[in-house]
């Protein structure tokens, strides 16, 4: 077990990545605190963990305040002591373009997406130089590449992969790694948000399977192996980094 007793404590767990990432950890040994802002899905998670030998505990959070963070955090040090990884997954997409999104909606999203791994971070960093731990983000090859109607998420993911190397930059010396992963379209929550947006719903899930090298969508457990890379020993060496998670996205044939 790469991740025997360490703590890892993931946002948006209740469901989708975060939640198969959840199931990867525990099976690598690992403590899972399962946060979501939906408690019911969060101890769905921690009841999947834990019925295959698991451990992990469920925690509800709003990302977007810095006092429910607060609060995670006082929570995960009084029940497991410690911390070792953070997984910055919780995430939210409006489907719309700069013009249809409500100032509400942008003000929504830009606070999860985007206030969230910057809540998060800065309330566990003191934690994580303890355990010289590691900080991974979950940004999207929508950092790199901009899809129609969603805009502003986006411009969160372009923006959480230039958060990532600058917190890298200012602790790595402090022995804590950050790293990002870009995952192309996965057959998780956000995703489907996306195809039941669009005017034909399945077909646009076929064509998007087309836009990748393997010509399907991803799996979520897919993205949670990779975070468990980032996250052990064999990954020392590696911080500041845009891992990319995507199928071959945009190399594809066309749909």
């Amino acid at each position: 077990m790469r991740l025997k007793d360490r703590v890892v404590v993931i946002t948006g767990a209740g469901s989708g990545i975060g939640r198969a990432s959840a199931k990867e950890f525990a099976r690598e040994g690992a403590r899972a605190v399962v946060v979501d802002i939906n408690l019911r899905r969060a101890q769905e998670s921690v009841e999947q963990i834990t019925a295959t030998g698991g451990t992990a505990i469920a925690v509800e959070t709003d990302v977007s305040s810095a006092a429910s963070v607060q609060s995670l955090v006082k929570r995960v040090l009084a029940t497991l002591r410690r911390v070792d990884v953070l997984i910055n997954n919780a995430a939210i997409q409006v489907n719309k373009t700069v013009e249809a999104t409500s100032v509400d909606e942008w003000n929504r999203q830009l606070a999860v997406n985007l206030g969230g791994v910057f809540l998060c971070s800065k309330f566990f960093l003191p934690h994580l130089r303890v355990t010289k731990g590691t900080i991974i983000n979950m940004s999207s090859v929508n950092g790199f590449f901009v899809e129609p109607m969603c805009a502003g998420y986006c411009a969160t993911k372009a923006a959480i992969i230039g958060l990532t190397k600058g917190m890298a930059i200012d602790h790595g010396k402090e022995g804590i790694r950050v790293n990002c992963i870009c995952p192309g379209y996965i057959d998780a929550g956000l995703a489907e948000g996306y195809f039941q947006a669009q005017p034909d719903p399945t077909a646009a899930r076929t064509a998007a399977g087309k836009l990748h090298a393997l010509w399907r969508i991803g799996r979520p457990e897919e993205v949670g192996r990779a975070a468990v890379f980032l996250a052990s020993d064999e990954a020392s060496f590696m911080t500041g980094s845009s891992v990319v998670v995507d199928g071959g996205f945009g190399s594809g044939l066309p749909p």
